[in-house]
């Protein structure tokens, strides 16, 4: 019985001290790591009706408010004013456009799927995803890009390349 216990408590001792070396290694690591929050894309959405969104969702035009504040208010007596609840379904007006029109396109080939931010002058990875058993690398450059899905023997890419010229996307299934 003696004997168990002392087993135990080596083994306890040692994987104690095992399992402290490695968090402290794994600490030093992530305390040192920076993570980059993703970028948010703009993307399209219709209003809770289904209707696309009307330009009079926008504030009105700095004129409109000009005329507005000119006028004199009228003598009124003051009522308390009790504020109430937002609908969760209220509208808020569309993102202001950027100037460069951006569009995310997805390009599967067999092995994965690679999705595109294309805009006129550039293209950016937004993601990469292999299927079960593929592995995946991604190449970058200046002026392109190279997603590879491999498995084995298997083969298969997503070009995207601009020089002076909006992004052009090929795929090679080899």
């Amino acid at each position: 019985m003696r004997n168990g216990l002392v087993q135990l408590g080596a083994w306890a001792a040692a994987t104690g001290a095992a399992v402290a070396l490695a968090w402290f290694g794994v600490h030093a690591v992530l305390t040192g790591a920076a993570f980059e929050q993703p970028a948010a894309l703009p993307l399209p959405s219709p209003a809770a009706d289904g209707a696309p969104r009307t330009p009079s969702a926008t504030p009105p035009p700095e004129s409109t408010r000009a005329e507005a504040s000119t006028q004199p208010a009228s003598p009124t007596t003051a009522t308390p004013h009790t504020p109430t609840a937002t609908p969760s379904t209220s509208r808020r007006p569309a993102p202001e456009p950027t100037g460069t029109t951006s569009s995310v396109k997805s390009y599967p080939v067999p092995g994965g799927r690679v999705a595109l931010d294309i805009r006129q002058d550039r293209a950016s990875l937004v993601s990469a995803t292999p299927d079960p058993g593929w592995q995946m690398q991604v190449w970058n450059g200046d002026q392109w890009m190279r997603v590879d899905f491999t498995r084995g023997t298997q083969a298969n890419s997503v070009f995207v390349y601009w020089n002076g010229h909006p992004p052009i996307v090929e795929t090679a299934v080899r």
